[in-house]
């Protein structure tokens, strides 16, 4: 099974729903969910939109890149500490590095997690530079 298939069947179940009712509620062939629940087929983009619709998760939680299924409250500005710092090393593309003791990262403030973001930007922004350098050199 896929992780997709897996969490929609996970989500169908907890509502008691037949794969013909659940099909029924997201526009497609019940087939097409008795094959996308046994990974026997890959879920297209629209259909995944819909389907995170009807359940009310977010895609993803669809696809496995988190476990939170609720979708992030635009007015909560309660994102707690790892969360934000998670965000960063998802956004910054550095989750691969290992480095990171989350257990030392817990009792971050807002003003430290800032600066952990302006770091970041900077970051990356000189990463660019130095790119751009480097393009330029290889041009002349």
């Amino acid at each position: 099974m896929s992780q997709v298939g897996d969490r929609i069947r996970e989500l169908r179940e907890e509502r008691d729903w037949s794969q013909r009712e659940f099909a029924k509620r997201v526009g497609i062939n019940y087939s097409v969910v008795n094959r996308i629940e046994l990974g026997k087929r890959n879920v297209e983009d629209h259909e995944l939109a819909k389907i995170a619709d009807v359940f009310g998760v977010t895609t993803d939680y669809l696809l496995g890149r988190t476990d939170n299924p609720n979708p992030p409250d635009d007015d909560d500005k309660e994102l707690g500490t790892l969360a934000k710092i998670n965000q960063l090393i998802k956004e910054y593309g550095i989750e691969q590095m290992g480095f990171f003791d989350i257990e030392k990262w817990k009792s971050l403030s807002e003003e430290e997690i800032e600066e952990i973001i302006k770091h970041f930007e900077w970051v990356v922004h000189k990463a660019k530079e130095k790119n751009k350098a480097a393009r330029e050199d290889t041009e002349d």
